[in-house]
């Protein structure tokens, strides 16, 4: 088959690559806003490039990927749900819950395939923490710390168009909690704080938050986030069951220093960043793609379940500007 990727910057030449080697992949075509980005990640790869996202649609393809800004997601998915051509898009799939709620319905109405990516749920550990949880093998569970610890922060350009940690950062830790569950989350309430760099506050985000996420069924999820975990790139999903405890991340290069005397564990090298931490993620992520578009797979994140875990995020934003417990069913659409 033969896949466009729109948008060639961090993200996207990484999935270019990966799909390089995917084995249903027979070529790829590339494209940037800035079309010598476009250009060059192209000839590094021996690949096809056109000038611009939207001449990817009469280049041939049979799937598009989108890892361009966060703005031209919705435009670029709608437009190829209109020509029938399968996408995969990074989260978020439009910048508001306005903008998610009308490529939902368009996509419906079309019955295109859209794929989500949150790709946590590729994950070996994520992948057998759910698959413990839905067998019983933990009893019922009554507590999940989730986090994500970035490294460093991200620049300033970067976060006036993130959304937010919470819709940007935490939204994978919330998925995370839903997917494994199988539970939905009904209240949340928030907190966020700046100790860093001023750029945070003064595009109205915090660089460090935590989250207090209700299940359904009662179910106690903490989440926390920062963009200043010098340590390394630290990612864990603990669930607490009332049988059996599991905890996703713990292995020999999670960034923790024990402080008891003569514990030395772990001893590998810390995990860097989010493609170090989750590379085989991704390839197993992108894999699937190819494999729904060929039909042989069915969709394992549509958009209207990614929807479920936007409103969540949503919710903690609102919390957090508000200083008050939010239900999901206030952001609702």
């Amino acid at each position: 088959m033969r896949i466009g990727v729109a948008g060639t910057g961090r993200m996207g030449a990484f999935h270019a690559e990966t799909l390089a080697a995917v084995p249903r992949v027979e070529s790829l075509v590339l494209a940037d806003i800035t079309p010598e980005r476009a250009e060059s990640v192209a000839a590094k790869l021996g690949v096809a490039a056109v000038p611009a996202p939207q001449d990817l649609f009469v280049s041939g393809i049979d799937g598009l990927v989108v890892a361009t800004a966060t703005d031209a997601h919705a435009p670029l998915i709608m437009a190829a749900a209109d020509r029938g051509i399968p996408v995969f898009c990074e989260k978020p799939v439009a910048p508001d819950i306005a903008g998610t709620v009308a490529v939902v319905r368009h996509v419906e109405r079309t019955g295109t395939i859209v794929q989500v990516g949150f790709q946590r749920r590729f994950d070996a550990g994520f992948a057998a923490a759910r698959d413990a949880v839905r067998a019983g093998r933990v009893g019922w569970v009554h507590t999940m710390r989730a986090g994500t610890l970035d490294p460093a922060p991200p620049p300033p350009e970067y976060i006036q168009h993130s959304g937010g940690l919470f819709r940007d950062c935490c939204v994978h830790d919330i998925d995370a909690a839903r997917w494994v569950t199988g539970r939905e989350v009904t209240e949340v309430y928030a907190v966020g704080a700046n100790r860093g760099a001023d750029y945070f506050r003064d595009s109205g985000d915090v660089d460090t938050a935590g989250a207090l996420l209700t299940l359904d069924d009662d179910t106690l999820v903490f989440v926390s986030a920062t963009r200043y975990n010098a340590a390394g790139h630290d990612v864990r999903l603990e669930v607490f069951g009332s049988q059996h405890t599991l905890v996703v991340g713990l292995d020999d290069r999670v960034p923790l220093t024990s402080a008891e005397p003569g514990v030395d564990w772990p001893t590998g090298p810390p995990y860097r960043s989010f493609i170090d931490r989750f590379h085989a993620a991704y390839v197993a992520e992108l894999t699937a793609f190819t494999d729904v578009v060929a039909g042989d797979l069915d969709n394992p994140c549509p958009p209207a379940d990614a929807l479920e875990t936007f409103y969540v995020a949503e919710a903690c934003e609102l919390s957090r500007l508000h200083h008050r417990p939010v239900r999901i069913d206030e952001v609702r659409q």
